[in-house]
């Protein structure tokens, strides 16, 4: 059964998340993507893992679904049919001192059961405060939390979040380490994934040969249900936790289809650079400047590329052996308001998304199988135009940096110049 996943996500417990990230939020917009399986996000918190635990029953093994089925309303028919699934996911924030050094490391933890996931979260209740935020700081050490995790249950996933973003991940250049050996010791050897981040995809990974044996999953890391499934996993596998679980241990492209991707320049640090200053570097240019900022002296914040080429072992385009295939995607409210030339919050995008959703079934089904012909009929040809090169990686991406997003269009600015004069015509 082929299956796209989004393990990586917060409840409205976590800090800067909406409201509406609640189950039947999560519900809806899962259909309106084409998500099946879903994590829950932050079942640490708990009152959010009260409402898990109220609100969801076991449907696979290891996999549960609303208990109400609450049809999402203006979606198209059939869609009550395809439930989404529930895998129990927390993201857990380690801060640490090791090696004489200060350490940020955020880690996923995936549980098979809601019995798993209490004892975890009894352990960890008595280590901080479990009621302060979705994903709770813990002055605890990652390898500590493996061990902890791992105790209570074998069927337990640890994952590396983020792994490349400067400031809270397993190789940060803030506050990371060189390898998974060095963070996780004895225990690296339990360490199967990492998640890739927005700003790194799988081919910046693949130059590092330590990693041939880690899978690479991607995940969108959202606080709004609008953004579930920005990045995802492509299974075909049976529909359990035990099935997606070992597919992503094995690596067998088989099972383990490929993941969706942002382009990673369009990751808020893919690039170097101050943000205060407005300075952004490639690691080329950083490497001029000595790491240091040219308008106020300050340090540069290094950005994932130049860290994955400072720990790479291999040069661009090195692909080993059995390596999960990539897709990078934009999401299609971003090609429609490129396409027709007007700003993402438009009247004109939302209509015109809701228009795709009717006809076409979900967001992934018109981004990465719709044919030109068979989207030139249920929309403008701009946008079909939009669909395919995104597609083909036909886009222009002005790199982000230190904390902000970089700029992508489909459409170069005398396209959407031509775009925007043929509309005001019409």
């Amino acid at each position: 059964m082929k299956i796209i996943a989004d393990f990586h996500l917060h409840s409205k417990f976590s800090r800067a998340t909406s409201p509406s990230m609640d189950l039947d939020g999560l519900d809806k917009w899962a259909k309106i993507k084409g998500i099946k399986v879903l994590g829950t996000g932050d079942f640490t918190h708990p009152v959010w893992f009260k409402t898990l635990k109220e609100k969801l029953i076991l449907s696979e093994p290891g996999l549960f679904r609303l208990k109400d089925k609450n049809i999402a309303e203006n979606l198209p028919q059939g869609f009550s049919d395809n439930e989404t699934r529930f895998i129990l996911t927390s993201e857990i924030s380690c801060i640490y001192s090791k090696n004489q050094k200060v350490r940020k490391i955020h880690i996923i933890v995936f549980a098979p059961s809601f019995e798993a996931a209490e004892k975890i979260n009894i352990q960890l209740g008595w280590i901080g405060n479990l009621k302060s935020d979705g994903r709770p700081i813990l002055g605890l050490d990652a390898k500590e939390l493996a061990k902890i995790v791992l105790d209570i249950s074998k069927d337990c996933l640890v994952v590396p979040a983020h792994a490349w973003t400067p400031w809270f991940s397993v190789f940060g250049s803030k506050s990371g380490f060189d390898s998974i050996e060095e963070c996780f010791e004895e225990y690296s050897k339990y360490i199967y994934a990492i998640e890739t981040g927005l700003s790194s995809d799988p081919a910046m990974n693949w130059r590092l040969s330590q990693l041939d044996k880690i899978a690479l999953i991607s995940n969108s890391d959202s606080h709004s249900p609008q953004k579930i499934g920005r990045e995802a996993n492509v299974f075909d596998t049976d529909l359990n936790y035990n099935s997606i679980i070992e597919a992503i241990k094995q690596k067998d492209p088989k099972k383990f289809l490929y993941t969706v991707e942002f382009f990673p320049e369009e990751g808020k640090y893919h690039f170097d650079g101050h943000r205060a200053c407005g300075v952004k570097t490639s690691p080329k240019e950083s490497k001029k400047y000595n790491n240091i900022c040219p308008v106020c002296v300050k340090p540069l914040t290094i950005g994932v590329l130049n860290r994955v080429e400072e720990l790479a072992d291999r040069p661009e385009g090195v692909k080993p052996e059995n390596a999960v295939p990539f897709k990078n995607l934009i999401s299609l409210d971003k090609i429609i308001a490129d396409s027709l030339g007007v700003s993402l919050a438009s009247k004109k995008v939302q209509e015109e998304y809701k228009n795709l959703i009717l006809k076409a079934g979900n967001e992934f089904e018109i981004l990465l199988n719709s044919s030109y012909n068979a989207l030139e009929e249920i929309t403008f040809p701009e946008i079909a135009e939009g669909i395919i090169r995104v597609r083909e990686g036909k886009v222009y991406i002005d790199p982000g940096y230190d904390g902000v997003y970089g700029k992508i269009s489909i459409f170069s600015k005398s396209e959407q110049k031509e775009i925007i004069k043929q509309k005001t015509l019409f």
